[in-house]
């Protein structure tokens, strides 16, 4: 590897999330979406590569636009339905709104962000409410 942003993909593993975001910034324009360096390494690497070999072929490029994109699985919730469970022995609610997912007065943009708000650790929002059945 020899061009200099070639030398910085050989550096993204010894960075933290500061550097990145502002590697992220110069190559992508905008703010990351993504708050894990992990993720921040892999897609950094790939656009870099891609900025100095040309990236994707013309075929390809076609290929993924003519791909349909997969519906999400599960239920479709209206505006209004209400959801609860009991946890931690109260009763919670989560009201799907127009903007969101309403709970105690705080709107979330998923129902997981609710389930997580809720539980205080990460959750699956239609596996924490019973819309989906447990891995097995």
């Amino acid at each position: 590897m020899s061009s200099p942003d070639l030398d910085i993909v050989e550096t993204l593993d010894n960075l933290g999330l500061e550097p990145l975001r502002s590697i992220w910034l110069e190559y992508y324009g905008s703010p990351p979406p993504l708050r894990s360096p992990e993720l921040f390494r892999l897609m950094l690497a790939w656009r870099i590569q891609a900025s100095i070999e040309g990236g994707l072929e013309p075929s390809t490029r076609k290929q993924l636009t003519r791909t349909p994109v997969p519906k999400a699985e599960g239920l479709s919730l209206g505006i209004g339905a209400k959801l609860g469970r009991i946890w931690k022995g109260r009763m919670v609610e989560v009201e799907v709104t127009e903007n969101g997912f309403s709970h105690d007065g705080e709107i979330y943009d998923s129902l997981s962000a609710a389930a997580t708000a809720i539980a205080g650790t990460r959750w699956n929002g239609p596996r924490f409410f019973g819309l989906r059945e447990p891995k097995t």
